[in-house]
C-alpha cells in the first residue's frame, strides 16, 4: 500500500513540476533569458535607426533625347574618381565658341600668381564670364599670348582631343578652337581642381562662373555679348542646386559658313563635371539647344526626382 501511494505522489510530482517548469521558462525569455535578470517583464530590442539616402547627384546612365541636326555629344565626369562616361562621340570635336572663355580667366589669373588683380582685368574677367563679352575676351586672350594659351590649356589640363581651328577663314580665332565634350569636362575639372588658374584664384574664378546672368531670349543678346544662363543648370532640380553653387560656361554662335548654331554647355560642381556639345540647323533658334543640354542634364540626376525633360518636335534618337 506504501509502495502504491508512494508511486502515485511520484507521478503527481513530475506532473506538477513539468507544468510548473513551462511558465518559469517563459518568464526567463520574458525577462532576457536568463536567471537573475531584471524579472520587470518583456524588453524591447531597439531596431537600428534608417540611413538617410545620398543626397542626389549626376551619375552616369543612358540619355534619350529628341535631336534632329549635325552634331549632338556629351561627357560627363565623376570628379571623385576621374571617370568619364558619355555618347559613344564623345571624343569627337566641335568649336569652343564662347566656352574658352572660362580658360581665358584662368590662364591669366594663375600666371598672375599672388599679385592683385588690376582694376581693368578684373571688369574684363567679370564681363567675359557673366556676359560673354567678345571684347573683354579678346584682351584677355591678348594678355595670355594668344595661341600660347590654347597649347597650355592643353598640357595642363592633359586634354586628349583639342587642336586650334582650322576653318578656312578663321584660323586663329578661339572661337574655332576645336574641343570634344570628354575635354569640355577635363576643362571643368581642371577649373575646379585649381590647377587651371592656381590655388589663390580658383575660389573667385569658380564663383564668377555661378554669377553668369541672362537668358536666351533676344533682349538678352547682343551683337558683341549675351545672356548665358541657361542649359544644364535649367536641367538640375533644386535639391542638386540647393548643395552648392554650379560654375557654368556655355558657348554659342549661328555660324553662316554651315547654316548652323554651334551651342556648348559646360557646368562644374565639387562632385561632378558635365558638358553637352551641338550643332544644328539655325532656324531651331538658341532656345532649342539649352533644352537639349538641360535634357541632357535632368536625365543624369540620381536618383530621379521625376520625368525628365522632352526636346519637342523631332524624331527620337538614342545617344
Amino acid at each position: 500500500m506504501r509502495s502504491r501511494v508512494t508511486m502515485v505522489f511520484a507521478v503527481v510530482t513530475v506532473l506538477l513540476g513539468g507544468a510548473l517548469l513551462v511558465p518559469a521558462a517563459y518568464a526567463r525569455l520574458a525577462d532576457g533569458g536568463e536567471a537573475g535578470g531584471s524579472g520587470g517583464g518583456a524588453q524591447s530590442v531597439a531596431a537600428p535607426a534608417p540611413k538617410a539616402p545620398p543626397p542626389p547627384t549626376l551619375a552616369a546612365g543612358t540619355v534619350s533625347v529628341n535631336f534632329k541636326g549635325e552634331f549632338f555629344s556629351w561627357a560627363l565626369m565623376d570628379r571623385a574618381t576621374g571617370t568619364i562616361s558619355g555618347s559613344k562621340n564623345m571624343a569627337s570635336t566641335s568649336s569652343t565658341e564662347s566656352m574658352i572663355k572660362s580658360w581665358f580667366a584662368a590662364d591669366y589669373l594663375r600666371l598672375l600668381g599672388g599679385k592683385p588683380i588690376p582694376a581693368a582685368m578684373k571688369k574684363n574677367i567679370t564681363t567675359a564670364i557673366r556676359d560673354s563679352d567678345d571684347d573683354a575676351a579678346n584682351r584677355l586672350y591678348a594678355a595670355v599670348g594668344r595661341a600660347a594659351t590654347v597649347k597650355r590649356m592643353i598640357s595642363i589640363c592633359g586634354l586628349t582631343d583639342t587642336k586650334p581651328g582650322n576653318v578656312p577663314g578663321y584660323v586663329g580665332w578661339w572661337s574655332f578652337t576645336r574641343m570634344s565634350p570628354r575635354d569640355a569636362v577635363r576643362l571643368g575639372d581642371c577649373i575646379g581642381d585649381g590647377k587651371a588658374a592656381g590655388p589663390k584664384w580658383t575660389t573667385y574664378l569658380l564663383d564668377e562662373m555661378s554669377k553668369v546672368r541672362g537668358t536666351t531670349a533676344a533682349k538678352d543678346q547682343k551683337l558683341r555679348s549675351g545672356g548665358g544662363r541657361w542649359g544644364i543648370v535649367d536641367g538640375l532640380p533644386a535639391s542638386i542646386t540647393a548643395q552648392g553653387p554650379v560654375s557654368i560656361k556655355n558657348g554659342w554662335t549661328p555660324l553662316n559658313y554651315d547654316g548652323n548654331w554651334h551651342v556648348n554647355c559646360l557646368a562644374v560642381t565639387e562632385k561632378w563635371s558635365l558638358a553637352v556639345m551641338l550643332r544644328y540647323p539655325q532656324k531651331s533658334g538658341l532656345t532649342y539647344g539649352s533644352q537639349v543640354c538641360a535634357s541632357v542634364a535632368s536625365q543624369l540626376v540620381t536618383p530621379q526626382p521625376g520625368a525628365a525633360l522632352k526636346v519637342p518636335q523631332q524624331p527620337v534618337g538614342k545617344l
